[in-house]
């Protein structure tokens, strides 16, 4: 019999590294730990670190009176089987709606309530750990910062509304539905009101992005290395760096380039900060991954920013998938910290990320046809670890033909030239 002690889950340089010999499928990953379905009923999360597993044992051994919590069947040094839901989360389950529904608010508020009357400190859940039963039943995972945390208003969950621009239709039924909660949260924010210049962002630990603070009300849509990116208007973000020389660097590069199309506008710049255009849209990465085949489109309009960047004099030429836009002015590119910077004349990190999706292929073959030149650049000397992402195959041997044939003819040239 499979035993799910066996998989082990570490903390990776960027991502969790998971070795998994069992048939148990992954569900679910975050910065804590990964989940695996166990069965139709019952789902295993595992940490990577054991002071979380035990903090989210406590909590939900807490909480197992309440209706909303996943029911704990068993806990250990570095896991918890719980209640497995197959339902959509509450962001999904409100993405076409244009107001929240008033028995969802009637939840959530006693969602809330209850979990102040059970002592816990943390007062919030994000639209993505709220899972949609039947009835319209809501259930609530992760619970590890339940006793950790101070959100005495719930300020992850109206981020997310805001997002999907509920926001406003919920506080609205708040202050009808409870004006007392409603009047308590707009002391909160009245209080709590920051500038977002004034945003607190600082370096992590080598290898490890920026940290932030959890109770910034101003919605935080993500996060990396150099900085943090939060929402400040339905049609601005603002970056906040975490060094002032990364913020300076990518200043550069975004405001000589204004004139690029795939390069986002700027409104206002700071000595650590940057406000420029919100991208609505999913990024590159997410699109492909529901997609059976690569476009030609996609494929010429990768080589635009590609040569653009050339042409204009960038040291660091590549497009990663998770960094490109889908907008309706068309693919805009996010992350120039290092675009005149750091010496990489070739799309390493592109290649690899349409490697991982299974289109490298048919990127290669597109390229040779709309960029031949380019083409036999990238191959004559072949782009690093370009041999490694092609897996064995028919294009694989192709491209390692063509290159010995060029790399033939090119010896054949050098000893008629030594001969005469």
């Amino acid at each position: 019999m499979e035993n799910f002690k066996n998989i082990t889950v570490t903390k990776g340089n960027k991502t969790l590294v998971i070795d998994n010999p069992t048939s148990f499928p992954l569900i679910g990953m975050g910065s804590q730990g990964a989940v695996f379905k166990l069965s139709d009923e019952k789902c295993v999360k595992i940490y990577t670190d054991p002071v979380q597993a035990k903090m989210e044992a406590e909590a939900l051994e807490s909480g197992q009176h309440l209706s909303f919590f996943p029911i704990l069947y068993e806990s250990g040094p570095n896991y918890v089987v719980m209640e497995y839901f197959n339902a959509p989360t509450l962001k999904e389950y409100l993405r076409n709606c244009t107001y929240i529904p008033l028995s969802i608010t009637k939840k959530l508020l006693t969602m809330l309530r209850e979990m102040t009357e059970a002592n816990f400190t943390m007062i919030d859940a994000p639209l993505r750990h709220i899972f949609v039963l039947e009835n319209e039943e809501l259930k609530v995972v992760d619970h590890v910062n339940a006793f950790k945390r101070m959100h005495p208003v719930p300020l992850k969950l109206l981020r997310d509304l805001k997002i999907i621009l509920l926001k406003d239709s919920f506080l609205s039924r708040v202050k009808q539905l409870e004006p007392e909660t409603f009047q308590a949260w707009d002391d909160y924010f009245n209080q709590n009101t920051i500038d977002y210049r004034n945003i607190p962002v600082s370096s992590g630990d080598s290898g490890k992005g920026v940290k932030v603070e959890s109770s910034i009300s101003t919605p935080l849509i993500g996060k990396g290395h150099q900085g943090a990116v939060y929402r400040i208007a339905e049609n601005r973000c603002v970056k906040i760096y975490g060094k002032q020389n990364h913020c300076q660097q990518e200043k550069d590069v975004l405001l000589s380039n204004q004139k690029l199309p795939f390069i986002p506008k700027v409104y206002e710049t700071g000595s650590n900060y940057i406000v420029m255009e919100y991208l609505l849209g999913p990024n590159l990465n997410q699109f492909l991954k529901k997609q059976s085949h690569l476009s030609e489109d996609i494929t010429r309009r990768l080589l635009d920013i590609l040569v653009s960047m050339k042409k204009v004099g960038f040291k660091q030429v590549d497009a990663p998938l998770r960094h490109i836009f889908i907008t309706h002015d068309g693919f805009k590119m996010v992350d120039h910290v290092y675009s005149y910077s750091r010496e990489q004349p070739d799309p390493i990190e592109l290649i690899q990320n349409l490697h991982e999706r299974g289109f490298l292929e048919s990127f290669f073959e597109q390229v040779k046809k709309l960029e031949p030149n380019l083409h036999a650049e990238w191959t004559e000397t072949p782009i690093p670890l370009l041999n490694e992402m092609i897996e064995e195959g028919s294009y694989a041997a192709r491209l390692k033909a063509e290159i010995e044939n060029r790399n033939t003819k090119k010896n054949k040239n050098t000893a008629r030239a030594r001969r005469k």
